[in-house]
């Protein structure tokens, strides 16, 4: 289960780190296909007034961005706001704290 946005966000980052040259274009083409193929097959939470009132009040408790908010508020609803046991992956510093505060178990 991801958020909505959580392609154009991977895409987003693999190119900014093309830009950057820490990643070579053979491998931002490998990580596209890899994600294309992992796109096919997730699910996605959908916008929805509900997700954006999730992410505005967590706003107000942790130091995150608003698409981290957004992706935080996605798995929450997801999880019926039950989310003990349940995996949140993440790389964002500030994201697994805030997960992890929520109840998640943050990987990696």
């Amino acid at each position: 289960m991801v958020w909505w946005s959580a392609r154009v966000e991977c895409l987003s980052a693999l190119s900014r780190r093309r830009r950057e040259g820490v990643l070579p274009d053979h491998a931002e083409h490998k990580a596209r296909a890899i994600l294309s193929t992992l796109s096919e097959e997730w699910s996605e939470v959908q916008p929805s007034d509900f997700v954006r009132q999730r992410a505005e009040r967590l706003l107000m408790i942790h130091p995150l961005r608003a698409a981290d908010a957004f992706q935080l508020a996605a798995a929450l609803v997801w999880a019926q706001e039950t989310p003990q046991g349940l995996d949140f992956v993440c790389l964002d510093q500030n994201l697994c704290a805030a997960a992890y505060k929520q109840g998640f178990h943050v990987l990696p």
